[in-house]
């Protein structure tokens, strides 16, 4: 049977596969990933590989440390936090890469941890970008990080795959930033969620490495779990130069040569022409314009012309993140402000993506030239981005940023407000003091087809239920009238990199980004439903442990987060998917304004795959023996500590 490129990379990473078995979206399987990156989490990873009662790391070349979250922090606990990670490190033999090496995710293609054709995964929600290498990369939590740590391998089902054509070329002042905006802001109905993305077509060889690492990376905020690239002319050349850089260091920092480039691109993997891709969409590059995303939402765009006219004030800009941050970025921002000034009333906040990146723009003059435009500058990490360090949002504030998020509260306080967009509009809008592009453009809309092609069927029937899970369960329905509450809004990131909460703190915070009032109307039992995409954002797994905590039996969703599934199953927390019952509690409280509504009394029968409420069954697919068996060992730590002979 025909595969896709993404299913051929599977099923060269699957483990325990019978001789001849190919792999096929909606497969659960083993997969046994080339490298798996961790960062400051590395801390909370150790932890779990403890717990597990784990000793030695399986295969000590797998796992990459690269801290960059929170580097700003010289706190004694967070210094003694990175102490412990490089210790472990150093124990077990695992690349170790510092604060200030740069941001995790360059610092894998940096260094040469992501080669074509690899999967490589990442307790990081934005491991996507991988993909740009013609590799396959996709999030993991961190319980799947201790997992891969103590046994070389994790479970995944693979996800349905969509192709995504792109032609023609960009115009003049046009990035990567815009394209990967452009299909965020038109395909904005779920149209990606939950599945990879294969990148075609004769548009693909005019984008440069750094723009296919923007839009792989932010096909995290269109839903996608992959985003992957092919292996062209472009990307040989672009491997050559890194093999080149490794050679400089020499000794174990020597992942490839130029030879091994070489071998690969006369190897490289292609899919079959006949393959089965779930939906087809395509974009005429020539068509897309800077456009910027927000406030708030990622999905909502405006046309550089149409937010033009409304001179938008921002209080901050900033260009950094591991989707803004590299050469490129920074000469396109550099050009802009040459022999200009930030306005009076602007900060601008500026990091490289890597220490090696920032030594480049200052030897090209780039730095220098926006630290004199008025630049503050900041080391190469997330920083701000994740809400951490120096320059977060105040009340009532508005910025414009060249990172991949705005949700309400992720970069400061959740009464401030944040537009997206490419480097060259951030900093033309910290020049003039409003949203603004350096050039003018005329308002067009991009131009796009889409055909969809319908899911690969799975079988169906009543579901098998193995001793020790539940049959049926009951509880009151808590609706929560939103879609794409993602994990900011469910746990927030202040608290996210603290290893001194407790569970009774974790569960007091859960869902107070969302609704303050939310801990005052839950209670034992009850069950979440929501709307679509629900747990989108980081893959922060307290987001699903939170609830658990707080006695809240499952999530019933329209759609969700792939990750935030994975955290959940991993953690022992159940996740269905309903639509028809979220559609329906929808319509019954479409007159309310509340954030979290009492509902009625759900009873949930797993072995006929159906949700029972006031006499009307509602159908779920079907919870089968793999996450069955995570939820009755108590969590995927616990799988792992019976597999291990714990």
């Amino acid at each position: 049977m025909s595969q896709t490129l993404i299913e051929k990379i599977v099923t060269a990473h699957a483990g325990g596969l019978e001789s001849g078995r190919l792999v096929h979206a909606g497969d659960f399987i083993a997969i046994c990933p080339k490298h798996i990156m961790t960062h400051d989490n590395t801390s909370a990873v150790i932890n779990k590989f403890q717990s597990i009662g784990a000793c030695n790391v399986f295969d000590p070349t797998q796992p990459v440390f690269a801290i960059d979250h929170d580097i700003q922090n010289t706190s004694p606990d967070n210094l003694a936090k990175y102490t412990k990670i490089e210790q472990f490190a150093r124990e077990h033999d695992i690349c170790f890469h510092p604060a200030g090496t740069g941001i995790s995710h360059q610092v894998m293609v940096e260094y040469g941890y992501v080669t074509p054709g690899s999967m490589v995964v990442g307790s990081d929600s934005h491991s996507n970008l991988y993909g740009a290498l013609a590799a396959l990369g996709t999030p993991v939590v961190r319980t799947d990080a201790a997992s891969i740590w103590a046994t070389g391998q994790t479970w995944w089902q693979v996800p349905q795959i969509a192709k995504v054509r792109l032609f023609g070329e960009l115009q003049p002042g046009v990035v990567g930033k815009d394209v990967i905006i452009a299909l965020c802001g038109t395909f904005n109905d779920d149209d990606v969620l939950n599945m990879a993305v294969e990148f075609v077509g004769d548009g693909v060889a005019g984008l440069s490495i750094d723009q296919r690492m923007s839009i792989a990376n932010m096909t995290t905020e269109w839903g996608a779990l992959a985003g992957v690239f092919p292996f062209d002319d472009r990307l040989r050349d672009f491997l050559y130069e890194r093999a080149d850089f490794m050679a400089t260091l020499g000794g174990d920092s020597v992942k490839y040569t130029r030879a091994d480039v070489d071998r690969w691109f006369e190897q490289r993997t292609e899919a079959d022409p006949d393959a089965h891709y779930t939906v087809e969409l395509s974009l005429d590059l020539s068509t897309v314009i800077p456009h910027v995303s927000g406030p708030d939402h990622v999905k909502v765009m405006h046309s550089l012309p149409q937010i033009d006219k409304k001179k938008v004030c921002v209080d901050k800009a900033y260009l950094l993140s591991c989707v803004n941050g590299r050469l490129e970025d920074l000469a396109e921002a550099a050009h802009v402000l040459a022999g200009k000034k930030i306005a009076d009333h602007v900060e601008f906040y500026v990091a490289a993506a890597s220490a090696n990146i920032q030594r480049q723009a200052e030897e090209m003059g780039y730095w220098r030239t926006l630290l004199d435009a008025g630049a503050i500058p900041l080391p190469s990490g997330c920083g701000t981005c994740i809400g951490l360090g120096a320059g977060t949002l105040n009340s009532g504030e508005v910025a414009i940023s060249a990172t991949n998020r705005n949700f309400k509260g992720r970069m400061g306080s959740r009464d401030a407000q944040a537009y997206l967009a490419s480097p060259a509009v951030v900093a033309a809008s910290a020049a003039a003091g409003y949203i603004c592009s350096p050039t003018p453009f005329e308002h067009t809309p991009p131009v796009v087809t889409k055909i969809v092609h319908g899911e690969a069927m799975r079988d169906a029937g009543k579901t098998e239920i193995i001793e020790g899970f539940p049959a049926l369960m009951k509880g009151r329905a808590l609706y929560l009238p939103v879609d794409n509450l993602n994990t900011d809004g469910i746990y927030s990131g202040k608290m996210t990199y603290r290893d001194d909460v407790t569970p009774e703190q974790m569960a007091a915070a859960a869902m107070e980004n969302y609704d303050p009032a939310f801990q005052q109307i839950a209670r034992e039992g009850d069950m979440i439903v929501a709307g679509r995409n629900f747990g989108t954002g980081s893959s922060r797994e307290q987001a699903a442990t939170c609830l658990a905590l707080s006695g809240i039996q499952c999530v019933i969703a329209a759609s969700a987060s792939q990750t935030y599934m994975r955290n959940a199953f991993n953690n022992g927390f159940i996740v269905l998917l309903c639509p028809q019952l979220s559609d329906d509690l929808h319509e019954r409280y479409a007159g309310e304004e509340a954030a979290t509504i009492p509902g009625p009394t759900l009873e949930i029968d797993y072995r006929a795959s159906v949700i029972r409420c006031e006499g009307k069954e509602y159908p779920f697919p079907p919870l089968g023996v793999v996450p069955q068996e995570v939820i009755v060992a108590g969590g995927a730590e616990n799988l792992v500590r019976q597999r291990l002979g714990f």
